[in-house]
């Protein structure tokens, strides 16, 4: 892990980020898609501040001004745009909306986040997380903890939709869970933005369509057709007669 070339450098890093001016915070986000790109060419391993410093066109000081080295900043960027997606994933599994619903708009709007974070959380995807080092342990911890709760949240919104039967029960929704994460995850094999006429949406909404079709049941709008029709036929209560 490289170091800061003087301690007076980290210490206005540190006032910096803690001022949090927008100035300051948007020139990381620039060092942060610029160091994406050499990420996605080198690998966290193969990738140093000089190469990152190279790639703005910048002397590697100034780059010491934002980040105190390549980890501090991949790790930073990664733990945000994860934890933004798990918040997303909750809202959704919280909603009124259907299984089938919920679980469109969490595929769609995963492969949305890798579109929109490209190539970053495809990077991240390809990161072995018992392999860090112990400096990175804490973010290797914090990072367990996050893609356990959105496996959850997909766990939870399978197993509604076999409750309410809109889902056709194929097994565990553990597993069924991980295979959906799977495939959307497999994309970082193949989608480069830039070479694909389709938006990362679509591709999410294709994906949606494919899954979805495979789950249905075929008894969600019967059952919730039924459903409200039992609503409507219930008389109203009217309290107990006095004798």
């Amino acid at each position: 892990m490289e170091k800061d070339p003087t301690s007076g450098i980290g210490k206005r890093r540190a006032a910096a980020k803690q001022d949090g001016a927008a100035a300051y915070q948007q020139r990381r986000k620039e060092i942060a898609i610029a160091a994406a790109r050499v990420f996605n060419q080198r690998g966290l391993q193969g990738t140093t501040i000089s190469a990152v410093a190279d790639e703005l066109s910048i002397d590697r000081a100034s780059l010491y001004y934002y980040i105190s080295c390549k980890e501090e900043l991949f790790d930073e960027v990664i733990r945000e745009a994860s934890e933004e997606n798990v918040a997303i994933a909750r809202r959704i599994q919280a909603s009124n909306e259907s299984p089938r619903d919920k679980l469109r708009a969490l595929i769609s709007g995963l492969m949305e986040s890798y579109g929109k974070h490209y190539p970053l959380l495809y990077i991240y995807i390809r990161e072995n997380l018992s392999h860090v080092g112990a400096k990175r342990s804490k973010w290797a911890r914090q990072m367990k903890k996050i893609n356990r709760d959105y496996d959850d949240a997909v766990i939870s919104i399978i197993e509604e939709g076999y409750a309410d039967g809109s889902f056709r029960n194929l097994g565990s929704a553990k597993i069924v869970a991980y295979g959906i994460l799977g495939m959307i995850n497999w994309s970082n094999r193949w989608f480069r933005p830039a070479e694909y006429t389709e938006t990362a949406l679509e591709v999410g909404q294709t994906y949606a369509d494919l899954i979805i079709g495979g789950l249905d049941s075929g008894k969600a709008v019967t059952a919730r057709k039924a459903s409200a029709a039992a609503a409507k036929s219930k008389p109203a209560s009217r309290g107990k007669a006095k004798p």
